[in-house]
């Protein structure tokens, strides 16, 4: 049986790749790191961005378990262009998961990257993982696992926010656990 902890990142400055967590994003990061302090954690895997290697360093250095660090896990990129729209744009995104915009990645394309990493995480001997990632990112994985889980559920994410994925005999549940 695994467990993988989904996290989307605390509170943040802003959306840049270097952008770092606010003064409530660190407090949130110390809170996440007691939420897991007397949970079994085997492997941490966050994205590259800042905010969300911030989010988890608390944990990772109170259970002394490096953070791997994927991009493969960083935020869904929706166009390169500034859409006074963006929001209409991502949410035709949950519903036709092939549609583009300019220097952008489709919901499929965006996906195929986190259901890679959590191939590998599923075909490796570690039990309790936890990934750190993005809002985004995040719905398009658990809309794979559960339609329903759509533009509206994004739009209700908390940050930070955490799901639990089990995997018990190839049945996949996720639940959320903090918001």
């Amino acid at each position: 049986m695994k467990k993988i902890y989904i996290i989307r990142h605390c509170k943040a400055e802003g959306q840049e790749k270097s952008a770092n967590l606010t003064v409530e994003g660190y407090e949130q990061a110390l809170k996440l790191r007691d939420y897991f302090e007397n949970i079994t954690i085997d492997k941490i895997i966050s994205s590259h961005f800042e905010r969300a290697v911030q989010t988890i360093k608390p944990l990772s250095e109170f259970k002394k378990i490096p953070i791997l660090k994927d991009s493969r896990l960083s935020e869904r990129i929706l166009s390169s262009e500034d859409y006074p729209d963006w929001l209409d744009k991502l949410k035709m995104t949950f519903q036709d998961k092939d549609l583009t915009f300019v220097g952008g990645e489709s919901s499929n394309e965006a996906l195929i990257r986190i259901k890679n990493v959590l191939e590998e995480v599923l075909t490796s001997p570690d039990e309790n993982i936890i990934l750190v990632t993005h809002g985004a990112i995040m719905s398009l994985l658990l809309n794979s696992f559960d339609e329903r889980f759509g533009f509206e559920q994004w739009a209700s994410l908390s940050n930070p926010d955490i799901y639990m994925a089990d995997i018990h005999e190839e049945a996949l549940k996720f639940k959320r656990l903090l918001h």
